[in-house]
This record gives C-alpha cells, structure tokens and sequence, in this order.
C-alpha cells in the first residue's frame, strides 16, 4: 500500500504537543550546551534543549533545577541511548598504547595524561531516572529507541518523548516504539550522526530527501534538522512536510552558548564553508569543521573505540578550548554554517519565523 504524502506541515500539533509558541527547536549540544541558550530559545518561544552527555545522575538534576529557575516555559532534555557497541573495558596495555598516541596533546595543553577510569560513562539507566524526575517539558533520545517502560514511564509522569532518525527505517522504528515525535536528522547536521539501524556511514541521507519520505512514512510530527540556519531553510522543511524545525550551528554561533569565543569566530569564518566526517576526536562519525588534531589523528590511523576516545580527547580539549586552541578542540558544525549570520538567540529565531508569513 503507498503511504499517504503528507502534502503541508502541521505547526500547529507540535506547538500543542510541545506547549510552546513556535515550532523551532534548539538542538541539544553534548559538551556544549548552556543554561542561558536552552532559557533563551524557550523564552522567545521555541522548544530549547539541552544535552546531558556524560552527565551523571546528580549532575542532571542541578541542571534541570538551574534550567527551571532560568525559564518558565518548555524545555527538554536529552540522552544518549546505548548502542550496545560501547567499549566498557579495555587492557591497560591497549589504554596505553592510546594515550601515547595522544600525548602530545596532553603536552601542548599543560593537561598531565590521564590513568585508566573505572568507567567512562555514567550508568544510562541513573541518567533516565534523575532525568524523568526532573519532569522536563520533553525528554529527547538519540542513537536509538528508548526502552518500553521508559516511554511508558515519561508519559505517565506528562513528559512527551522525541526520538531521532537518519533513515526512514528508524523513523518507523521509533514510532513503533511509541515515541510522540521524530527529528529527521540530514547528513548535513554537524556533530554526531546518531544512527542506530545501520553503521552511520550507510545512512547518510540529505534532509531534502529523507524529510518527505519520512513525514509520508509515519503519522506522528516530524522536526527537520540538518542544513537549516536561515529563513529559507525553515520555510523548506515545512514544505518538505515537516512540522517543525530543529537548529543546531546558528544557535551554537550565538553568545548564549557555551561555545567559547574562539570557537564562535570560527563558526562565523570562511573556515566553516568546510566541513568533515571523521571518527578521529570522540569514536563515532561526526560533522564538523577540519582542524590540526583531526588531519593529524587521520593521518595516524589510530582511533580508540568509542567511548574511549571520545573520553581520552575529552581530557584535553576544555584545556584547549579555556586557551583559545582551536586546533585541539572539537568544532563540530553543520553545513549550513556558512549561513550563520547573528550573534543571539532571538535574533536566529525572528530570522528563522521570518521564513513563513505569520509564523513568528
């Protein structure tokens, strides 16, 4: 049977859902997220979100307690699902030979290298516990389909749940899952490809093409993401079919980020008209903007798995990014990048509504 095309968007049943104004969502930065840009993307009527990366237990419920003082309107907060591929243990002489690789970074930062951790990521199930307590408007997964007690648990407790695609299959997969909305991740989206069906590298679909065919594949709402820093990419996805739009490098350019200044300048370069593909700074492929410490990684073939690298890169690159190195950080991007225009906020969410009459 051919599914029915979804021939407009429906802003509206996302707004409802979401209990807030305008169908534009902030996209949730692991590492970099902010207190003061999740509270301004709410306040100026948006859905903002912040990432819990790493997070653990403790640290998400005074972060969900700064974000309610902040903000009196919707926000949401997200996770990592487990993939099951994650590296829990590892020989030490295996640890090791991945530290030497990445000693001279350690070096040249003044950051003494690290000793091998119990763990190298919070335990996921304390993360969805401290995380449905805090009673966030939204909670929102990535790298799969959260479990069937933690969606029946969110619903029970009022919070609406949003999974994440790279494919039309994992769209389907979610909203049998039961899931009440789904981003529809491009290829052109910086930072992680958050695939989850297939390796990332076979599920690298443009958001022109997958939202359509994912807003014709399944009947719950549909946030565009990838490719969308300007008026006219938001007037896209919505005649792609979708009903919302999730925004990721124009508001990661912004003051109200937790993106150090360097790291902004960057992003409103030339340099961001090139972006990359690479496993080399965390495990797992990611977009974003080429620098030393990528070009030099790639060139010496030696990748920990993640979240062993992602772990190990972690220890130097806040260093890095406290000195103004851009070279050593992670500068993930989209491709739109080039498109980023403004410095705050509510100026990137009036130039986004600005996209359709009546909109904002």
């Amino acid at each position: 049977m051919t599914p029915a095309r979804r021939t407009s968007a429906q802003p509206d049943r996302i707004t409802e859902l979401f209990g807030t104004d305008v169908p534009v969502v902030l996209g949730p930065f692991g590492g970099v997220s902010s207190v003061a840009l999740t509270a301004a993307v709410s306040d100026g009527g948006g859905l903002g979100s912040y990432g819990l990366y790493g997070y653990g237990a403790n640290a998400i419920r005074n972060t969900a307690a700064e974000l309610k003082k902040a903000t009196a309107k919707p926000f949401a907060l997200n996770l990592w699902v487990p993939t099951g591929d994650e590296i829990s243990d590892l020989p030490p002489k295996d640890f090791n030979n991945y530290v030497e690789t990445l000693r001279p970074y350690f070096d040249e930062v003044g950051v003494p290298v690290p000793e091998m951790p119990d763990r190298y990521l919070p335990d996921f199930g304390e993360q969805v516990e401290a995380t449905l307590e805090a009673r966030p408007a939204v909670v929102s997964f990535v790298f799969g389909v959260p479990a069937p007690d933690v969606v029946k648990e969110a619903h029970r407790r009022g919070i609406v749940v949003v999974g994440t695609a790279t494919t039309v299959a994992e769209a389907v997969a979610l909203e049998a899952g039961g899931v009440d909305a789904v981003v529809a991740s491009g290829m052109e989206s910086g930072g992680h490809r958050v695939s989850f069906l297939k390796p990332a590298e076979e599920s690298l679909i443009g958001t022109f093409a997958l939202v359509p065919q994912v807003a014709d594949a399944v009947s719950i709402p549909v946030i565009a993401a990838g490719g969308i820093a300007d008026r006219r990419g938001y007037a896209a996805a919505l005649a792609l079919g979708a009903d919302a739009v999730q925004v990721g490098s124009a508001f990661l350019a912004t003051r109200e980020s937790a993106a150090v200044p360097a790291y902004r300048a960057v992003l409103h370069s030339p340099a961001a008209a090139e972006t990359v593909l690479t496993r080399t700074l965390s495990g797992r492929l990611a977009r974003g903007i080429p620098n030393r410490i990528i070009t030099e990684l790639s060139d010496a073939g030696v990748t920990a798995p993640f979240p062993i690298q992602n772990w190990l890169t972690g220890r130097f690159r806040p260093q890095a990014a406290a000195q103004g190195n851009t070279e050593l950080m992670s500068l993930w991007a989209g491709q739109a990048a080039p498109l980023i225009r403004h410095d705050s906020a509510a100026d990137v969410l009036a130039e986004l509504l600005a996209g359709v009459p009546g909109s904002a």
